[in-house]
């Protein structure tokens, strides 16, 4: 009889695990169909807030990169301006100094003409007044060129004196 029993509680405790087996499994399954869903609305609400925090970094990256083109085109626009000053006193002092000095032209041109290793044919057609065609403009009026300075790069300039004795050159007027 005790091997009936002993049958018996195995038998039980088999039916008991599998009834428990069972029911774990259909638990599980039945979780896996309601969460499945959830779990994916999760993860594409963290991959959603990863997208914008993502965004948001590549928007602020673009607008620091504005920022320092902007910020060096100001740059380069001043440094233009200040060549630009430079060149205009230069040219102006070029011509100064040139306007009166017949000499260094007719030299600056013969050394031209000899110094070159180009063969060149050089026609002089005298005229009335035996002087060449470069001498031909010396008598008209000199063209003067106003450069309009933006206040900051005047205020650079004013220490210098080329810049004082001229300043008929830059539209201001004299004192």
């Amino acid at each position: 009889m005790s091997m009936d029993s002993e049958e018996k509680q195995a038998t039980a405790m088999v039916i008991k695990w599998s009834t428990l087996s069972t029911l774990l499994l259909v638990f599980l399954i039945f979780g896996g169909m309601i969460g499945c869903p959830r779990y994916k609305v999760y993860q594409q609400n963290l991959r959603g807030k990863a997208d914008l925090a993502e965004a948001t970094q590549n928007r602020q990256i673009a607008i620091q990169e504005a920022m320092a083109k902007y910020e060096s085109a100001h740059y380069i626009k001043q440094a233009d301006s200040v060549r630009a000053v430079g060149v205009a006193i230069a040219n102006h002092i070029i011509g100064r100094s040139l306007r009166d000095n017949e000499e260094y032209l007719r030299w600056l041109w013969i050394t031209d003409v000899a110094g070159a290793n180009i063969d060149k044919t050089i026609v002089y057609v005298p005229t009335e007044t035996n002087l060449p065609i470069l001498e031909a403009n010396r008598l008209q009026t000199p063209t003067t060129v106003n450069v309009e300075i933006p206040k900051e790069e005047e205020k650079m300039f004013n220490s210098h004196k080329s810049i004082a004795d001229n300043k008929l050159l830059f539209g201001s007027k004299p004192n």
